[in-house]
């Protein structure tokens, strides 16, 4: 599965500066374990460099920043799985995605 059709580049790469709760249009997992990666916007268009949400353990330790869909592409996950898009992920916004993603 790609991790990044052409409809999600282009709207990740639309801008949404100055948004104090923006919505997070995209969002990849770890199917055989912890870890979700929701994407905002895209901050490096030639590298695929995606800022957003990660949730690695669903604690105070879950942050914004950046992250390489090529880096997620090339994990080597147990029983030869890889990390997925969410296919049938509706856009919400940050803070919705932080209530339900954390176990705080």
């Amino acid at each position: 599965m790609k991790l990044l059709t052409k409809e999600l580049y282009a709207d990740l790469c639309k801008s949404q500066s100055q948004t104090p709760d923006p919505i997070c249009k995209a969002h990849w997992f770890n199917p055989v374990g912890r870890g979700h990666w929701f994407g905002i916007k895209m901050t490096d268009e030639n590298e695929v460099i995606v800022f957003g949400y990660v949730s690695l353990f669903g604690d105070w330790n879950d942050e914004l920043g950046d992250f390489s869909l090529a880096e997620l592409e090339s994990l080597q996950l147990p029983y030869g799985m890889k990390i997925e898009r969410d296919q049938h992920w509706t856009p919400k916004l940050l803070s919705e995605v932080k209530k339900e993603y954390t176990n705080a």
